[in-house]
């Protein structure tokens, strides 16, 4: 007589869970690769790092001692109003690393290598993204020390300062993932740069970060009101307690709560981007 095994829901449900627990690792480490071979890269080609730290450098220099003298913020110091849209600016720009490296690494036939490893198809795009939240780190870290030797400083708690800088880094980071899918779209490395600049340009001198937004033309102040980089700068003035005293109560939805619309935009960019880059990433093939 033939003995029938039977399996019960528990032991299916487990067995599912520890599968589901063996991919999950196995993702984490081949994104951690995928990460320190991009680690490795800013090693080995340290001029992408200092060209990095030196941008930064030069917009608060810049913006402090040309243009403070011109710009009067009523209430307010120009260099402590000034620095939250030069973090905003830098972030966002650091965020197109993505898309070239993704772009060149499409061109060089990279990305088909890795498509013929045993891998998880997101872990070269973890790492990408990764690399580029270690740079906008470190440009973080350098922009701060510049505006504390010109003279800004932080008005606001040390739990509201790090908040600021964190979402500064995690909006970068979602960005990144736009741009990638963008970098594996277009036909060349070279395209996604102007692509990057046509779009961030206005995104970034139209807004709030370098004068107030109702100073403005009608137009274009309410294009800034709206505009996702107004509401990071307003966001990242409010945790760092540089909003100025004499500052009129927003009009929009967006500059009122700029946390707020702040954290929505990072989850949206993330829900739809990152299926969409994973799924371009599959597609794509060396030009």
């Amino acid at each position: 007589m033939t003995r029938t095994e039977t399996t019960t829901p528990s032991a299916r449900s487990a067995g599912a869970t520890s599968e589901t627990g063996a991919t999950f690792a196995t993702w984490l480490n081949d994104g951690w690769i995928t990460t320190r071979r991009n680690l490795i890269k800013i090693k080995r080609v340290p001029d992408i790092l200092v060209f990095t730290t030196l941008q930064p450098i030069m917009f608060v220099l810049l913006f402090s001692y040309v243009y403070a003298g011109s710009i009067d913020i009523p209430g307010s110091d120009y260099k402590e109003f000034i620095m939250a849209g030069i973090f905003a600016q830098t972030v966002v720009f650091g965020s197109t690393y993505s898309g070239s490296a993704m772009a060149q690494d499409l061109k060089d036939g990279i990305i088909d290598r890795f498509r013929t490893l045993p891998m998880s198809p997101s872990a070269v795009l973890v790492g990408r993204t990764n690399g580029d939240l270690l740079i906008n780190g470190i440009s973080m870290i350098v922009m701060i020390a510049t505006g504390l030797i010109v003279g800004w400083r932080v008005r606001s708690s040390v739990l509201e300062a790090i908040a600021a800088v964190v979402l500064l880094l995690l909006f970068a980071y979602a960005l990144s993932w736009v741009m990638a899918f963008i970098g594996m779209s277009v036909r060349s490395p070279e395209i996604i740069n102007n692509v990057s600049f046509l779009v961030l340009f206005p995104l970034t001198f139209i807004s709030n970060a370098f004068v107030p937004s109702d100073s403005l033309p009608t137009p274009l102040r309410i294009f800034a009101e709206y505009n996702p980089v107004s509401a990071l700068v307003e966001a990242a003035r409010q945790l760092f307690g540089n909003v100025p005293a004499q500052t009129p109560e927003p009009s929009s939805w967006t500059l009122q709560n700029p946390v707020l619309t702040v954290l929505i935009g990072i989850v949206v960019m993330l829900v739809v981007f990152v299926p969409l880059a994973t799924r371009k990433f599959g597609q794509v093939s060396t030009r």
